[in-house]
């Protein structure tokens, strides 16, 4: 399989953290410790904790996802790059993987605009460079810890035209949302030409044989706006900040309830 030398700088990919979690091999009688999973496993707490601490802080942020094989002058990235200066104006901090294309855009555009800059990015069998345009840099070795890290601190996801990863990160978002883990999060969808050949297949496929619900196709938006998507952010956090209110509220006085009762 050839490699692609726009995003990988070896020939030979090497073994990495998630690769020897994830692939079981049967150990000698006598292995150290450190070799084995339960030592792994405070690798993997040391993440989560590291990726906690220094995101803590964050008021607002969107995290936006995307193709690292989009160059500078392609159409993508300049949208890209306009919507997150857009949001950066507006104080939402920008959260990418970290590397370049479209994620670099995103990147660029929250830098240009004075905003926060975050990159989370990924140990991969090849080397992926960081784009230069983070004020915040944290590397992580399991993808699942890094995903965390995205969605926790994110009030939606962009998805512009990627591979597999974006797309990865898609249906996860669209999972979270319908089984109510996340709530008033909008996944919105940049390039209807792109997008829109898959929202068919969901409508006329998945959708006509009863696989999802119809409201379902709703979790998304597709559009080609960067204004429109900046309204939609900022609608969506004042929305999850209430009902986050609500839901505080709701809390302190269930409990005082329940002790009144005989």
């Amino acid at each position: 399989m050839a490699l692609d030398d726009a995003i990988r700088d070896v020939d030979t990919p090497r073994v990495t953290e998630d690769e020897q979690l994830l692939n079981f091999r049967p150990r000698p009688p006598r292995a150290e410790f450190t070799h084995t999973d339960p030592w792994r496993v405070m690798r993997i707490v040391a993440e989560f904790v590291e990726g906690f601490d220094r995101l803590a802080s964050l008021d607002k942020a969107v995290t936006v996802f995307g193709s690292a094989r989009v160059a500078p002058d392609d159409p993508q990235y300049r949208m890209a790059e306009e919507v997150a200066r857009l949001l950066a104006r507006a104080g939402f901090a920008i959260i990418t993987g970290g590397g370049p294309g479209i994620m670099e855009a995103a990147n660029k555009g929250a830098r240009d605009a004075g905003g926060t800059s975050i990159g989370c990015n990924i140990e991969l069998p090849f080397e992926q460079r960081p784009n230069p345009y983070l004020d915040t840099l944290i590397d992580f070795r399991y993808f699942f810890a890094r995903k965390t890290m995205f969605v926790k601190y994110s009030s939606a996801f962009l998805i512009f035209p990627g591979g597999f990863g974006t797309l990865d990160e898609l249906f996860e978002a669209l999972v979270l949302i319908q089984t109510g883990k996340l709530y008033h999060f909008p996944v919105i969808l940049f390039g209807t030409r792109y997008w829109g050949g898959l929202i068919e297949w969901l409508r006329g496929r998945v959708l006509h044989e009863g696989k999802i619900r119809s409201d379902d196709l709703d979790l998304m938006v597709l559009t080609d706006d960067p204004a429109q998507a900046s309204r939609l952010v900022i609608r969506a956090c004042e929305m999850q900040t209430s009902a986050a209110a609500r839901r505080a509220s709701r809390d302190l006085t269930e409990p005082a309830r329940g002790r009144s009762r005989p």
